[in-house]
């Protein structure tokens, strides 16, 4: 287990991390999520031993400070892959076993086994000069795989591919990461990496460490609205969590993972069975703060009545900004959904209805 305990990071008296503190359990796949500049890549390095910090990062209880890089057993991966250029495929993944004194029969048949894991079979003489940016982002795992590192430190390894690729290796990734069964942190901006591929995230803003946590449990309540809005809220309003249900402005959906829900059953189990104000007779509404992703308000029939005042196409659907301050003056104007085959269109007057699968409860 990595145990990261309160490292901060500073640059000319300015901190880049701050107090950061996370742990990440043997086998487990951890996001640090964050926008650019978040300190994301500077707190890698410092748990690599590549930054200098106070602080401490452990493994296994065992403190690694004064611990150079190469005596940590971790392995790495950068966005640019650092691949050895006078080297093949052969020559770059077999850089560790032979560093840490493996037989050359031993060494051979690691690599053989690497290349099957990343898809990359017969390639061990292609000289990496020619290989494609999928291909040399696939080396440069297994060459970090290949000395069997206690923890993978991945840091933005996808970034600099085009969108096709970099959602094709995403998955893969994942396969390579479970089979391979290594502790892995991984570093991104990209949200939809991060969900791909982490069993956990940990949101990093300024240097700190905002929220940490199961990915659907962070992504369904993030901590405060500064978290929800980089996790892609764009509306907040108050709400109430009645019944097992949140009901806000624009109607009710279920949210049974809500743990506010919990707080309301239990405080209707002790009430004396007095009806609430807005609930049913023995309910007990509890305040709280709701987040809307654009897909959870959707073009629809039924619903909140307003007028589309912007509109952008996307590859499965069409983003639309629609003025509700007529009947949700709080809000006055929110993002929303519509399918490709309906044609809306700026001025067109629509109704939205409440998708749960894009709500959130912050805070």
């Amino acid at each position: 287990m990595l145990t990261v305990d309160r490292v901060t990071v500073t640059y000319d008296r300015t901190p880049a991390v701050r107090d950061a503190s996370l742990e990440i359990a043997d086998g487990e796949v951890l996001a640090l999520l964050g926008p650019s500049g978040s300190g994301k890549s500077t707190l890698l390095r410092a748990i690599a031993g590549l930054e200098p910090a106070t602080g401490a990062v452990r493994w296994d209880g065992d403190d690694l400070t004064g611990v150079p890089v190469h005596r940590r057993g971790f392995g790495l991966v950068f966005q640019d892959g650092q691949l050895f250029p006078h080297r093949d495929v052969a020559g770059n993944i077999a850089f560790g076993p032979r560093m840490q004194g493996m037989p050359p029969a031993d060494r051979e048949r690691r690599v053989a086994e690497l290349l099957d894991l990343v898809g990359l079979t017969g390639y061990e003489r292609r000289p990496v000069t020619e290989l494609s940016g999928g291909e040399a982002q696939r080396v440069a795992l297994a060459r970090a795989l290949a000395p069997r590192p206690r923890l993978l430190l991945l840091d933005e390894p996808l970034s600099g591919l085009d969108a096709e690729l970099r959602e094709s290796l995403a998955l893969d990734l994942v396969g390579v990461l479970r089979r391979a069964k290594t502790t892995t942190l991984l570093v991104t901006h990209d949200q939809e990496e991060a969900f791909t591929l982490a069993d956990r995230l940990a949101v990093l803003d300024e240097g700190s460490v905002r929220q940490s946590g199961d990915v659907v449990d962070v992504w369904r309540a993030p901590a405060d609205e500064r978290v929800a809005r980089f996790l892609g809220v764009t509306t907040v309003l108050p709400g109430e969590i009645i019944d097992d249900r949140v009901r806000c402005a624009f109607g009710s959906a279920d949210v049974p993972w809500c743990p506010a829900v919990a707080a309301s059953s239990t405080g209707a189990a002790s009430s004396t069975g007095a009806a609430s104000s807005t609930g049913a007779a023995g309910s007990t509404g509890a305040a709280v703060t709701v987040g809307l992703r654009p897909h959870a308000l959707r073009v629809a029939a039924d619903g909140v009545p307003g007028e589309v005042v912007a509109r952008a196409r996307r590859r499965d659907h069409t983003r639309v900004t629609v003025d509700v301050s007529a009947t949700v003056p709080e809000v006055s104007t929110v993002e929303a959904v519509a399918t490709m085959s309906e044609a809306v269109r700026p001025g067109d007057e629509v109704r939205l209805a409440l998708d749960p699968d894009g709500v959130a409860i912050v805070g």
